[in-house]
């Protein structure tokens, strides 16, 4: 189909995205990488963030990623995630309370707290808020 992609979206519990795409811009190690029909073959590291489908009938979707890699072909690309989530289908009020809890856990600095995984769980949380926030513009 001219003008159009085979695009998946894949995390280690399943498929998340199947679908036929016009573009795709997502959040890439190095900054937004977008993709067309016909790109040139690549291979790209993934950052935590989203990415925003324009499917064949110029349906928008929005997928909040955690990392990985995408692989571009002329026809295809697939890109594999830790996790991936659909904005529609993001829980705005466990993201809200996850952020709280990251936010909290950084703030205390209790002995014991893994520094590291507290970062991580609040930028995993604010990117779905985003992500989903995103969907409503």
């Amino acid at each position: 189909m001219a003008g159009t992609f085979a695009l998946r979206v894949l995390t280690p519990m399943g498929e998340v995205l199947s679908t036929r795409a016009k573009s795709l811009q997502i959040s890439a190690y190095d900054g937004l990488v977008g993709v067309l029909a016909r790109h040139a073959p690549m291979v790209t590291e993934l950052d935590l963030g989203r990415a925003e489908v324009v499917e064949e009938d110029g349906d928008r979707r929005f997928i909040a990623i955690v990392g990985g890699v995408m692989h571009v072909r002329p026809d295809e690309v697939v890109v594999l995630t830790e996790a991936a989530e659909e904005a529609a289908e993001i829980d705005i009020e466990r993201a809200q309370h996850a952020l709280e809890r990251a936010r909290q856990r950084l703030s205390a600095r209790e002995r014991g707290v893994d520094v590291s995984r507290a970062e991580l769980a609040f930028a995993r949380a604010l990117n779905r808020l985003r992500v989903a926030e995103r969907m409503k513009h």
